[in-house]
């Protein structure tokens, strides 16, 4: 199964914010980053049966990644670089989008250690990508952008509240669509039950807290899902407390998964 070559631009909601508009233009017009997310892509789906780490994936963390983020601004919650660098909230956002999508660049090089491999690929590609923005504000953006990258793998430790926001979005991607691949090619395990499990992710603002996530699940399965990956994601996030978690099965009967599960030595 050979994927077609990336054609689809990254969109996401702008609201006014023309800086995030001009990084994502040249973005979409790099035919080095398109072909790369491609390179990536068939590493995870054709090499190693695994989930989509494309720009599907990316247009769906960088969604998420932006409405978690607009929510706690909406609730006096300041980002780091605003409070750092004093910068502004729209560069805040171009690190979280830019985050987002090339968190797991480094998959087109080889999956272990990918994050670390991401580093260095995006490095050079801002340069390019930023190249029209003052050096001290290009260098904070980038610097920011790959610790929020580095701190994307499990043992991460973010610094930044950019860099939190990113690392849970990204462990939000986690519904039933998201598992189709593996699942649909028989690779039957915790990770494909549990997310085909997961029919639908909800994120509202709460009322004890900025932020409500609401779980739909159709099996038990999809707690997996959220007390091992989310939870431990969001651990370690460092904005934790700003976060209320609800997850419930929406049908009176379980959907059925399997049929047996057989394991040969």
């Amino acid at each position: 199964m050979i994927h077609n070559q990336v054609k689809s631009p990254i969109h996401v909601p702008l609201q006014g914010n023309t800086l995030l508009a001009t990084v994502l233009s040249r973005i979409n017009e790099s035919e080095e980053i398109l072909t790369l997310w491609n390179i990536l892509n068939i590493n995870a789906i054709d090499r190693l049966g695994m989930s989509d780490h494309g720009p599907v994936h990316f247009q769906i963390v960088a969604n998420i990644a932006l409405r978690l983020m607009r929510i706690l601004q909406k609730h006096k919650v300041e980002m780091s670089i605003v409070k750092d660098f004093k910068l502004t909230a729209e560069h805040a956002e171009v690190v979280v989008v830019l985050t987002s999508i090339f968190h797991d660049l480094g998959m087109s090089i080889h999956r272990a250690n990918h994050e670390e491999y991401s580093l260095f690929l995006t490095n050079t590609l801002l340069r390019e990508i930023l190249s029209f923005l003052p050096v001290s504000e290009r260098t904070i953006v980038i610097s920011e952008t790959l610790h929020a990258i580095i701190s994307h793998r499990s043992d991460g430790r973010p610094f930044t509240r950019e860099a939190g926001i990113v690392r849970i979005a990204d462990a939000l991607d986690m519904s039933s669509g998201r598992s189709r691949i593996p699942y649909e090619a028989g690779k039957v395990n915790i990770h494909s039950l549990s997310a085909y499990a997961v029919e639908h992710i909800e994120i509202t603002e709460g009322k004890d807290r900025p932020i409500q996530i609401n779980i739909q699940m159709t099996n038990s399965a999809g707690i997996f899902q959220v007390d091992e990956l989310l939870k431990e994601k969001m651990e370690h996030s460092g904005i934790e407390q700003y976060f209320e978690i609800k997850a419930f099965i929406k049908e009176k009967t379980e959907k059925k998964l399997l049929k047996e599960f057989v394991i040969k030595y």
